[in-house]
């Protein structure tokens, strides 16, 4: 009889290819920083889930409406999480990132997916078997509590958008973005590239194309300089006296 925490057959088949498969989700499960804290033991239980799947640029990995039958966690790439209404209009709700989870509440919940995701870029993920998940909370209590705090941050990060569209000006939202991408913390002046298009960049910041390059225009007097997708800051106090970014508000922004 087949293992209880055995993936499933088509999860088998889109593992990595080579001998050493579970060994390669193993290093790529420890590399998760949510993951970190968990012991070898419940990392062991987890590979034996888990699969790495490599999907090209344009693959849709999941549609809105269908049952989660994996939790995905990405660790190279890009992808895009899209709403379709009613009528058929869509709107890009968030841009998922390395180390960030994909379906987390809909399989706890075991309700149907809010969001389709589609791969920006080429993109390497875990794919976690839910079924096989679900069965091994109920007995590790350590992966409980990481996965449920994993959510927790999901949601502080839905409530920090959320708060974003009501408080601030799409300059300031861009500007707490921008600062958010810079690394030398001692420096007042430094160079960055944008990690995605400013289509997409306008659908994370909540506002649309048009009024994110006014967003752009307005943070000029603020020391921004733009060239495609390189941007330049020359003076970050003052960029960041203007946003007003808070470290612990804006966590999530990282």
């Amino acid at each position: 009889m087949q293992s209880a925490f055995m993936p499933s057959a088509a999860l088998i088949s889109q593992l990595s290819p080579g001998s050493s498969a579970i060994q390669t989700v193993d290093q790529a499960l420890r590399a998760v920083p949510a993951l970190q804290d968990l012991e070898d033991r419940v990392i062991d239980r987890l590979a034996t889930i888990s699969g790495i799947v490599e999907h090209p640029e344009g693959t849709e990995l999941c549609h809105q409406g269908q049952l989660a039958d994996r939790l995905y966690i990405v660790l190279e790439g890009q992808l895009t999480a899209i709403n379709t209404a009613p009528n058929g209009e869509t709107a890009v709700v968030e841009v998922i990132r390395p180390g960030e989870t994909l379906g987390l509440s809909t399989v706890l919940a075991r309700l149907p997916r809010l969001i389709s995701v589609r791969t920006i870029t080429a993109s390497r993920l875990l794919a976690i078997d839910a079924e096989c998940l679900l069965a091994l909370l109920a007995q590790e209590s350590a992966l409980v509590t990481t996965l449920l705090r994993a959510e927790a941050k999901e949601f502080r990060a839905l409530v920090r958008q959320v708060c974003d569209l009501k408080l601030r000006t799409t300059a300031q939202r861009l500007g707490c973005y921008l600062l958010s991408l810079t690394t030398e913390e001692t420096a007042n002046t430094t160079a960055l590239r944008l990690p995605f298009d400013k289509r997409l960049l306008a659908a994370r910041l909540g506002c649309r194309q048009e009024n994110l390059s006014r967003a752009f225009a307005a943070l000029r007097g603020f020391g921004v300089e733009t060239h495609g997708a390189r941007v330049i800051l020359h003076d970050i106090a003052k960029l960041r006296d203007y946003s007003v970014p808070d470290e612990a508000y804006d966590e999530a922004w990282a």
